[in-house]
């Protein structure tokens, strides 16, 4: 017998919902078939077999949430007693590691005991305090990644986990102000009841300004489903509270962090892409035919960025804690707007791809971003942002910065009309505005605008 536990989907994710069970007890399981499908705060995944036999009890039940480690089914390996697929023994309480160890094994940003809940619902038959009830997480800010080769490191005292912070908001306690005693130095939910037991300070009739790093609850007006709520009607059925996925949640936090920690600045370019929509098209039965994939003006504009990028490269950078990182690798984000909530695939060393190169691996990303078999490192490492808001018809728009990158670029929509040219003579052109938008701190406008100035150029000589 064999038991399928959470696996780490990301550095920072220390939990995952089961979305749904790809296989049923009783049913065959060979190795690499998907066994469920889970949705964590950066992607949703399917979970392969690595054993060979027969799917046997499934321990978390579909929409419940499991921390990173605890079992969720067991499947009979191929060889082992027929009836063994079924538990018939007593659900046992996980005993817990020795204190006197000193030792916990719960992995760098897992939620220490002393954090969690009152002790939470488990699936019918068995009981253990790794898994967790049904309920919508807190917004927790993910961290950037820590990849082997040292980059992106992580400062855990100022991760706090969803009980943390919902004790704190019940009572108005900035998080930022406490000293942590946890570990690494994390504010554990032991520090909040003494900050409450304390009394309310000199400043707790009026809450301070909110620091930087410090966790917010949701704005006023976001709709945020209850624990354990199914959308229910209110004021007499003027409306409905909608839940909130772990995506959409991440994503409404990652845009309130970027709005609040970067001073962003924006700024736009009319570029004439007649020539470039010209060689598209004389290209675009041969490419589909030989490639496979569809030849979009996208390809093109992404090479031109990465030529761009090489020139001025303050924008490829990220933030990691206050140092600027700016990097030799053009790892190209690229915003897929996918039926689950926005997500940022990653072109790794996009500036070593040809056009049919970019045009493969956009495909591929977009294609599985709307299926949702993106990997935690297609969507991990990012160092500047595409995003193509011209598919929606868009001509003009701002983004906002993907932290913690400095810079995102957007292609609007390429429209033909009338323009009048340096000779005065007015001509049927193409036209496309084209829109960055940046982390002040990182680069002035001096820089933004020479950025744009040579992209345009690029994009103007294709022809």
């Amino acid at each position: 017998m064999a038991t399928v536990t959470m696996p780490q989907l990301g550095e920072s994710v220390t939990e995952g919902t089961i979305v749904q069970w790809l296989k049923q007890p009783g049913e065959a399981v060979h190795i690499d078939d998907p066994l469920c499908e889970i949705e964590t705060e950066k992607v949703t995944a399917e979970l392969p077999s690595e054993y060979e036999g027969t799917m046997g009890e499934i321990l978390v039940p579909q929409g419940d949430v499991a921390e990173v480690g605890a079992p969720l089914c067991e499947v009979v390996e191929a060889g082992a007693t027929a009836g063994a697929s079924l538990r018939t023994e007593p659900a046992r309480e996980l005993e817990p590691e020795p204190a006197a160890a000193g030792l916990w094994r719960g992995g760098p940003m897992a939620v220490p005991p002393d954090e969690e809940d009152a002790p939470p619902a488990t699936a019918p038959g068995r009981s253990g305090p790794a898994l967790k009830a049904n309920r919508p997480a807190a917004p927790v800010a993910p961290l950037p990644a820590a990849p082997a080769n040292g980059r992106n490191p992580e400062d855990r005292s100022r991760f706090y986990s969803p009980a943390v912070m919902r004790l704190a908001a019940e009572h108005g306690i900035e998080l930022a102000d406490l000293a942590g005693t946890g570990i690494g130095g994390r504010v554990t939910r032991k520090d909040v009841e003494a900050r409450i037991a304390a009394g309310p300070g000199p400043a707790a009739a009026v809450p301070p300004a909110r620091r930087e790093n410090a966790p917010a609850p949701p704005p006023a007006g976001m709709p945020v489903a209850a624990r354990g709520s199914s959308p229910a009607a209110g004021q007499g059925g003027r409306y409905e509270v909608t839940p909130l996925s772990a995506t959409r949640r991440t994503i409404a936090e990652n845009l309130r962090r970027s709005n609040l920690e970067a001073p962003q600045a924006w700024t736009m370019v009319e570029v004439d892409v007649t020539g470039l929509v010209r060689v598209r098209e004389r290209e675009r039965a041969r490419f589909e035919r030989e490639e496979g994939v569809p030849l979009t003006l996208l390809p093109y504009f992404t090479a031109a960025v990465c030529e761009t990028l090489r020139e001025f490269p303050m924008l490829n950078a990220r933030w990691e804690g206050d140092e600027l990182r700016r990097y030799h690798s053009l790892d190209i984000g690229l915003a897929v707007a996918a039926e689950s909530g926005l997500v940022v695939p990653v072109i790794h060393d996009a500036g070593d791809l040809n056009i049919a190169g970019l045009a493969r691996r956009i495909a591929d990303l977009a294609e599985r971003a709307h299926t949702r078999r993106l990997r935690v490192e297609d969507i991990e490492g990012g160092t500047f942002t595409v995003n193509n808001t011209g598919a929606f018809g868009s001509i003009a728009s701002k983004p906002i910065v993907n932290p913690p990158q400095v810079g995102i670029v957007t292609m609007e929509r390429a429209v033909k009309r009338a323009v009048v040219r340096d000779d005065d003579s007015i001509a049927v052109r193409w036209m496309m505005n084209v829109c960055l938008s940046f982390d002040h701190r990182a680069l002035d406008g001096l820089e933004a605008g020479g950025f744009l100035a040579a992209l345009k150029g690029r994009l103007e000589a294709l022809a």
